[in-house]
C-alpha cells in the first residue's frame, strides 16, 4: 500500500472511530516540506468585518471610477448596473430587505451587504474575474470608494484606507446577526 492510500486510510479510521486520536501520528507525512513563515504571510489577506487584517494603501472615488472603468466594466457595467455579470449597484425602497419573502430580488453591495470590509475582502481576493488577487491595496480601496459612493452610501469626495474602511455602516448591517455558536449540544 502507498504511504498516500496509507495515510488516507488512517484518517479515514479517525474520522469513524475518535478514540484513534489517541494513536501516535508521525511528525512527518514524508511529502511536500515546511512552509516558511513569509510564505504564510503573503496569503494571509483575509480582511475582517471590524478591519482585522487591512493593509495599508488609500483610495478615492474618482480613482475608483477610473479603475472601475478599466478592470469592472467589462463584467459588471459601465454603471456598475448593465451586466452581464452580478448587479452591484442598487437600494431597494427604505432599505427594505425582501429577500427572503421575493424570491429572485437582486442583492446588491447597497441592499445586501452588511460590511464595507467585506466587499473591500472580496475584490482583493476575487477580482477582477480574469486575474484574481491582481489589485494593488490602493486600487482596491479605490474601488470600494467608488462602488459605496455609486450605492448612495458615501459622498463623492471619500477617501477610504485601512484606518476609516471598517466605521462605514452598511444599510443592511443591523440586519444580519452576528454568530456566536460554539458548537456542540447547544446549537442542536
Amino acid at each position: 500500500m502507498s504511504d498516500i492510500l496509507r495515510y488516507s486510510f488512517i484518517l479515514f479510521m479517525v474520522i469513524a472511530n475518535p478514540a484513534l486520536t489517541e494513536t501516535a501520528w508521525p511528525e512527518s507525512f514524508g511529502l511536500g516540506r515546511a512552509v516558511a513563515a513569509d510564505e504564510i504571510t503573503a496569503w494571509d489577506i483575509d480582511v475582517r468585518p471590524d478591519g482585522h487584517g487591512l493593509p495599508q494603501g488609500v483610495g478615492s472615488v474618482q480613482q475608483g471610477a477610473q479603475t472601475f472603468s478599466d478592470k469592472c466594466a467589462f463584467c459588471h457595467g459601465e454603471s456598475g448596473v448593465e451586466g452581464p455579470f452580478d448587479v452591484l449597484v442598487g437600494r431597494l425602497p427604505n432599505d427594505s430587505l425582501p429577500f427572503g419573502r421575493i424570491p429572485g430580488t437582486v442583492k446588491t453591495i447597497g441592499n445586501y451587504w452588511p460590511y464595507a470590509t467585506t466587499v473591500f475582502d472580496y475584490i482583493n481576493r476575487a477580482m477582477p474575474f480574469n486575474a484574481p488577487g491582481s489589485l494593488t491595496a490602493d486600487e482596491v480601496y479605490a474601488l470600494v470608494a467608488y462602488l459605496l459612493h455609486r450605492n448612495d452610501i458615501v459622498p463623492a469626495d471619500t477617501i477610504l484606507s485601512a484606518e476609516n474602511l471598517s466605521s462605514i455602516i452598511m444599510p443592511s448591517r443591523a440586519r444580519f446577526v452576528p454568530d456566536d455558536r460554539h458548537g456542540g449540544a447547544e446549537v442542536r
